[in-house]
């Protein structure tokens, strides 16, 4: 079931995106035309704190016109580590310093358009730093009850893919005190 790729070109590139088209071939000889994205990786943390909460930022996706729950994230530079990329993305947005950060989820959030990578690691401490540099991220910055992301999920103010995926992993595997 193995699909092979016999060509692929650029549309469109910027620093964000690549836009490209590939030829390929289905199984049983069947030849198309794929759209795909070639992305840089992102990374991002899940923040919590002694009370069992989480630090998220609430924030209005203008392509879908919703607001939502998001974990803070963001691209990783280049000669960057996923882990110092998500240290930097989290004070950035949020004014918030992480503390020792852990890996927690990998996860390809659309394969089967785009190459994007996003790594999320989890810190149980952080510290106030100031004011978030990137202050257009969000209309505001709030901790949460971890125990509130089912209820956030259900009620539709936590879409985000990979903010959903690493906060519900989280729910479901870490220890209740």
């Amino acid at each position: 079931m193995r699909w092979t790729v016999h060509s692929e070109k650029s549309l469109y590139t910027d620093p964000w995106i690549d836009l490209r088209i590939a030829e390929v071939e289905l199984p049983g000889g069947r030849r198309i035309a794929h759209r795909l994205l070639r992305r840089p990786p992102g990374a991002g943390a899940v923040v919590c704190d002694d009370q069992d909460r989480v630090l998220l930022l609430w924030r209005h996706r203008f392509i879908t016109d919703t607001w939502g729950y998001e974990i803070p994230m963001g691209g990783v530079l280049p000669g960057e580590s996923t882990m110092a990329a998500a240290a930097r993305e989290t004070e950035e947005e949020t004014g918030w310093r992480p503390g020792p950060l852990r890996p927690l989820l990998y996860a390809q959030p659309s394969n089967g358009l785009t190459d994007s990578e996003h790594h999320v690691f989890v810190t149980d401490s952080a510290e106030r730093v100031g004011a978030p540099t990137d202050h257009w991220e969000s209309e505001r910055i709030t901790w949460l009850p971890l125990a509130r992301v089912p209820e956030l999920v259900r009620e539709r103010t936590l879409v985000s893919g990979t903010s959903m995926n690493a906060l519900l992993y989280l729910y479901a595997t870490r220890p209740r005190p």
